[in-house]
């Protein structure tokens, strides 16, 4: 990494958010593209020029993140609404590369399907929306940003017309999200009541010296609480994820891996900042005790969602539950800021995590596609022998499966590792203690997977796997997606030195 004195700068500063832009742009191009003949089939043209957008956006933030631009306080955009910061810039390259592996995997799945311009215009947009939330320093720039995300989230779940599935999950998707923007539109404006401002440093002002909490401190403590209820709504953590599995059940396999992977961390980026930087818990602790509520969320939704991943026979529902019980892990990252320990330590591991786990979750998601364009079954029952006739793609499904774990075969094992690390350096080591017995739990029901695959006799219905072929995209996208989790492992401190500095800077902000 740059040192800080020689950190790069970009003339003018809105280049900073150059990722955001492309998929933008990007996004109104596949409108231009397809009202030009929207009745002839350019479909590969459409995922093409998706493909590309994400890709050149994934690549805009890697490598402005290796540069170190935005380094320590970032680039400070519109008055303080916008910073493109370390954490920003690397949350922006976990979007664009989960966005990515979608637009690629989506090129065979919606084979048939009309409408296929603006199934990538709303993915792109959705992209969009998750890295202005990465960006966001204000609370009104936050709620925008969500509600860009949000929109065309609806949309993709419901995205197959003609499939009761899809259109119900994608109904009940959007009546919990806007009672979920509305629970958290109202706690904003509760914090903007007592403190008089939405800039996050500015809500930190006014809550230095207690004065402000001494005589509001009830309403500002249920408008924290409405502000924690819409992000964890957005990152499926209990009691805000019971929205999750028929989400991710009902719409596109390619959808669910991108609302699972993408989104959940649009949600953590966001509450990583706004909890560190607006409500610095040395200022409110004696008004509401943020990390301890944090701490209940973790154990809560870790377990729940790992017992509840156990007791599936769906392997898409079980994939939904195993992301609920991930949000459990990554709410460490909040949980353990008990200020005893490295806080930069903890903190990055969940980013870290967030990382590892959008190429290892959303290739499973994508392989859950591969299995659907084949019509072979959601059961576990379904996959039995799979390998027999898609090794290569088992494979690669093995690798997500143990790498989700926590097992040495992926990334996931050494992002676990800090996490683990980082809460009993922090002092609570019971946290850590309730991780890897759920973590442990996990390789139960992953392994059901691996073992259907690779060791039961066929159930006779993989003959339509012939039928229809090998698709190349999506079958391309489940490699690069192993790849990438294998080359995690071994290279995660590329990652881990950046994270840490990111996570450390967020942390310096807080006054």
């Amino acid at each position: 990494m740059i040192p800080l004195q020689q950190t790069p700068t970009l003339a003018p500063d809105w280049l900073a958010l150059t990722p955001a832009l492309l998929l933008g742009v990007f996004a109104l191009l596949l409108f231009v593209f397809d009202s030009i003949d929207p009745d002839e089939s350019n479909d590969g043209l459409l995922a093409g020029l998706a493909t590309v957008g994400s890709v050149s956006a994934a690549v805009v933030a890697g490598v402005f993140l290796l540069l170190g631009i935005g380094a320590g306080d970032g680039v400070s955009l519109y008055g303080g609404q916008l910073v493109v910061d370390g954490m920003a810039l690397f949350f922006m390259l976990i979007f664009t590369s989960v966005a990515s592996l979608v637009c690629l995997g989506s090129i065979d799945y919606l084979e048939g399907h009309d409408d296929i311009a603006g199934y990538y215009s709303l993915v792109l947009l959705a992209t969009t929306g998750m890295a202005m939330m990465a960006a966001s320093n204000s609370l009104a720039t936050i709620f925008v940003s969500l509600e860009l995300l949000s929109l065309p989230s609806y949309g993709l779940v419901a995205y197959l017309k003609n499939n009761k599935g899809s259109v119900e999950a994608g109904m009940k998707y959007f009546l919990v999200g806007a009672l979920s923007s509305a629970v958290f539109a109202y706690g904003i404006s509760l914090i903007y009541g007592v403190t008089g401002s939405l800039l996050l440093s500015e809500v930190a002002g006014a809550l230095q010296g207690g004065e402000v909490l001494t005589d509001l401190g009830g309403i500002f403590g249920v408008g924290v609480l409405m502000v924690a209820g819409g992000f964890a709504f957005k990152t499926a953590s209990v009691p805000f994820h019971f929205w999750a599995p028929e989400a991710y059940e009902g719409a596109p396999a390619p959808v669910s891996a991108f609302l699972s992977s993408a989104s959940k961390a649009a949600g953590f980026v966001v509450a990583f900042r706004v909890f560190i930087v607006a409500f610095p818990i040395e200022s409110v602790a004696g008004t509401i005790d943020w990390v301890l509520l944090f701490q209940v969320l973790a154990v809560v939704t870790m377990t729940l969602g790992n017992f509840a991943a156990a007791t599936q026979e769906n392997v898409k529902r079980m994939l939904a539950y195993s992301s609920v019980g991930h949000a459990g892990y990554v709410l460490i990252g909040l949980a353990a800021l008990t200020g005893q320990g490295n806080g930069e330590i903890v903190l990055g591991a969940g980013m870290i995590h967030l990382l590892v786990y959008g190429f290892m979750n959303t290739g499973a998601f994508l392989f859950v596609a591969l299995v659907e364009y084949w019509g072979v079954g959601r059961t576990f029952e379904d996959y039995n022998g799979l390998a027999t006739k898609a090794p290569i793609a088992c494979v690669a499904m093995t690798v997500f499966m143990f790498s989700l774990a926590g097992l040495p075969i992926g990334g996931g094992f050494l992002s676990k590792y800090y996490l683990l690390a980082g809460a009993v350096g922090a002092g609570v080591w019971w946290l850590a203690l309730v991780a890897a017995v759920n973590s442990a739990l996990s390789l139960f029901y992953y392994s059901r997977v691996v073992k259907a695959m690779w060791i039961e006799e066929p159930n006779g219905n993989l003959d339509r796997i012939d039928v229809r072929g090998y698709p190349t995209g999506l079958y391309a996208a489940v490699v690069i997606a192993a790849i990438a989790t294998v080359v995690l492992l071994p290279a995660i401190g590329i990652f881990s030195g950046v994270a840490f500095e990111a996570a450390s800077a967020v942390l310096q902000i807080a006054p």
